[in-house]
Order: C-alpha cells, then sequence, then structure tokens
C-alpha cells in the first residue's frame, strides 16, 4: 500500500467498457454485466439487420436493378465479415491504430458483424478481458521484480 494515498503501489488495471475493473476478480455485477452486454449486442445485431432489410426493400421499391442489389448485400456482407474478424482479433491482441484508422470506413459499415463478435466473446469472458488480464499480469510481475528488495550488504558479498 501506498504510504499517504491508502491505494495499492504498482499497477492498475485498465478498465474495459461496461466492465470497468470488475473483470480482475470477477467481483461487483460482473457475471449480471455480462449477461446484458451479452443480450444488449444481440439485441442491438437484430436490430440493426431490421434495418438493413428496410433498405434492402427500399433498393426494390425504386427498382434500381439486380446488379446494384447484389452490390450492396455483397458490400454488407463482405465488410460485416471482415468487421467481425478484425473485432475478434482485437480482443486478443492491440490492433496497429494506423490500419485501424484507414479500416474505419469499412468497419462502419460492417457494423453488424462487429456487434455479433462481441456477442460471441461476451459469452465466455468480458471482450478484450484475455488481452487486458495478461498485460496487467505482465506488469504487475515486472512490478514486483523491479521492487524486490535485496538481501544482506553486496559490499560483504565474498569475491571468488
Amino acid at each position: 500500500m501506498s504510504d499517504e494515498t491508502g491505494t495499492p503501489a504498482g499497477p492498475r488495471p485498465e478498465p474495459i467498457r461496461f466492465f470497468g475493473t470488475t473483470w480482475v476478480d470477477h467481483d461487483g455485477g460482473y457475471a449480471g454485466r455480462r449477461a446484458g452486454v451479452a443480450a444488449g449486442s444481440l439485441a442491438a445485431a437484430v436490430a440493426s439487420c431490421l434495418i438493413l432489410r428496410f433498405a434492402y426493400e427500399g433498393l426494390a421499391i425504386a427498382a434500381v436493378g439486380g446488379f446494384v442489389t447484389l452490390l450492396v448485400v455483397v458490400m454488407f456482407a463482405i465488410c460485416s465479415a471482415i468487421a467481425f474478424r478484425r473485432t475478434w482479433e482485437g480482443f486478443t491482441e492491440r490492433p496497429d491504430p494506423d490500419t485501424q484508422a484507414s479500416l474505419r470506413g469499412l468497419l462502419a459499415i460492417g457494423f453488424v458483424g462487429a456487434l455479433l463478435a462481441y456477442f460471441f466473446r461476451s459469452l465466455t469472458e468480458a471482450p478484450g478481458e484475455k488481452l487486458h488480464r495478461r498485460e496487467y499480469e505482465t506488469a504487475r510481475a515486472e512490478h514486483a521484480r523491479r521492487t524486490a528488495r535485496r538481501t544482506g550488504n553486496p559490499s560483504r558479498k565474498r569475491r571468488r
């Protein structure tokens, strides 16, 4: 413990969206939050699919042609698949900020895939928990190694 503040010395866990730092000890309503995140992301994905269906019907009403309709459907399918994969990989390793920025538009179009990735990951853990836990445990081990006290006087060490 730090003497002046009463808080633990060393690295602090990074909060995760919707979970804060409850992922560390799985306390503070962690299970309820996971259930809420799973239900919310699934509900958002279903609502998004309904909105996309209305857009598809709008294309049919406008009679833009089969080719344009096919292009729109394929675009949303491909973008959703890419967004799912990128979001899923983002839960286990930190994404490159430059690549993430360049794919921002594509990920926005494939929002259904990102929502589904969030849903499936929240069934097993808080999305990103494994990555945050690995980084936190590494930081704690490094902090413990750096702050470990030596025993004895090094000047009295026997020379061979």
